[in-house]
């Protein structure tokens, strides 16, 4: 099978990100009650979460999406990620669709998730380009993202409309030939969390 359509486990100290099933449902739904409604983007909750996964799942069959469920470095569910809008005729792909616990939020887990996803995207998928999307007044966000390395690439203005909210989304990107500074960066970054010499 293709490196684009089969998700692979990746590994990390702080962080696993496995292929995300549907008996992951309730521990999700736990996780995702946490964090209760956001302007910034949907949260599927029990009436959603069906509905959700099965969008999610269909995309990923059609080679769209490759979606991850979040373990914490304890092994509990913890979110989750994907690749989106896939190009492997483009060699494109972007990170998104992300919601993680509070209980793991500004913790060594987003940054280290961050550097296997990218990781993987450059050194396995061999993409041109990594794209990273928010909402442009989701600060905590585009902060992180900038943390990364990625640059911004530009707003769309009017983008989306998600929970009644007119939504401007900051584009961001990571280029191949970026990418060993920001994994650099990112390895700095860890240190940090871990305690360990740069």
């Amino acid at each position: 099978m293709s490196v684009w359509r089969e998700t692979p486990t990746l590994l990390g100290r702080h962080v696993t990100l496995r292929p995300m099933v549907r008996e992951d449902r309730e521990a999700l739904l736990l996780a995702f009650e946490a964090l209760g409604p956001l302007f910034h983007t949907t949260v599927p909750d029990a009436d959603t979460f069906d509905r959700w996964y099965d969008r999610v799942t269909f995309d990923a069959a059609a080679g769209r999406n490759m979606p991850f469920t979040v373990l914490d470095a304890d092994g509990r569910v913890s979110g989750v990620t994907r690749f989106l809008r896939m190009s492997e005729t483009h060699r494109r792909v972007e990170i998104g669709g992300t919601l993680y616990a509070p209980r793991v939020q500004r913790t060594g887990l987003n940054t280290q998730a961050k550097y296997l996803l990218l990781g993987h995207a450059f050194e396995v998928l061999d993409v041109n380009c990594v794209q990273i999307r928010t909402d442009f007044l989701n600060h905590a966000s585009r902060r992180a993202i900038e943390r990364l390395g990625a640059r911004l690439d530009g707003v769309l203005r009017g983008h989306l409309i998600l929970n009644g909210h007119l939504r401007d989304s900051a584009v961001y990107s990571i280029l191949a030939h970026e990418w060993p500074g920001v994994r650099r960066n990112l390895e700095l970054l860890m240190a940090g969390y871990d305690g360990d010499p740069a």
